[in-house]
């Protein structure tokens, strides 16, 4: 199933995100968590990419799992940073001959030892070269792409990257899928904005549960997120106690994702980090909203 199906739908909604092992050693654990996420039934699941497309095969390998077992929809993320034209259209093909008709087209990270490269011979230096090739080459895929509410850390200003992200709608992006955000005010404004410069996809916000105070500087470090007070209270208070850190960071979740449905936000998408105790937890809170 193709995701803009389900995204265009008015019905609430929520899914899950996940993320391949790193080694083969760890394939097993990590499939099984992916498994108990999926048993939940969201309305779908996105698996990740490793770094410089390391893990790449293991993605396949979740994403297809998922879909095989649970008749979960996928979305399978990849990466063109580096790559080439030839290795971007197997995967392209591995991806298909799986069942799979969702694709999350994004740059990726740069490696640290290509940061000063010389990137002009590369085949893609953005992932608006990506997607224009995907949608060119294969109109029968579904491709979403990511957007940032408090502006990309390489942006100039939010003006220059709704101006780049308009270029990569354009492009062919069928939806877009934020960032992570804990001021829900950051996303109302960014909405006005991107809707004001003409982009009218649907935008799935995205959504972490922070459940141990070490994700705090992780998350900033990653995102460059904007911590509002609120939460840095929360930290203070149950940062020391796993428990109700847990306890506390999944409620602020919840309560995000309220807010979000309660003006307007139809389909909102878990940051789950292979933690099915969080996505269950979750899920649970909202039962009665989302009818399960």
């Amino acid at each position: 199933m193709k995701l803009i199906d389900i995204i265009k739908n008015d019905r609430i909604s929520l899914s899950f995100e996940v993320f391949p092992p790193k080694t083969e050693t760890s394939f097993e654990s990590v499939k099984e968590a992916t498994e108990e996420i999926a048993k939940l039934r969201p309305s779908f699941m996105s698996v990740t990419y490793g770094a410089g497309g390391g893990t790449s095969k293991y993605t396949l390998d979740i994403a297809k799992n998922i879909k095989e077992l649970y008749g979960v929809p996928t979305l399978a993320h990849l990466t063109c940073v580096s790559s080439t034209r030839e290795t971007v259209r197997a995967r392209i093909e591995d991806i298909k001959a799986a069942g799979i008709e969702n694709v999350m087209a994004l740059r990726g990270d740069i490696p640290a030892h290509l940061i000063d490269a010389d990137r002009s011979n590369w085949d893609y230096k953005h992932a608006i070269d990506l997607i224009y090739e995907l949608k060119t080459a294969y109109p029968e895929l579904c491709i979403g792409g990511a957007c940032y509410p408090e502006v990309h850390p390489e942006s100039a200003n939010q003006k220059d990257d709704i101006k780049h992200l308009k270029e990569k709608v354009d492009a062919g992006c069928d939806f877009l899928t934020t960032q992570m955000f804990f001021d829900n005010n950051l996303l109302y404004n960014f909405l006005y904005k991107i809707r004001e410069a003409g982009i009218t996809v649907p935008i799935v916000p995205g959504i972490m549960p922070i459940t141990n105070a070490n994700q705090v500087e992780r998350s900033i470090k990653l995102s460059g997120s904007f911590m509002p007070q609120r939460f840095k209270s929360l930290v203070d208070k149950f940062g020391s106690d796993p428990d109700a850190m847990k306890q506390a960071g999944i409620a602020y979740a919840t309560d995000q994702i309220i807010d979000l449905y309660a003006n307007g936000v139809s389909h909102i998408h878990v940051y789950s980090m292979n933690k099915p105790d969080v996505a269950r937890r979750i899920q649970q809170n909202l039962s009665d909203i989302l009818g399960k």
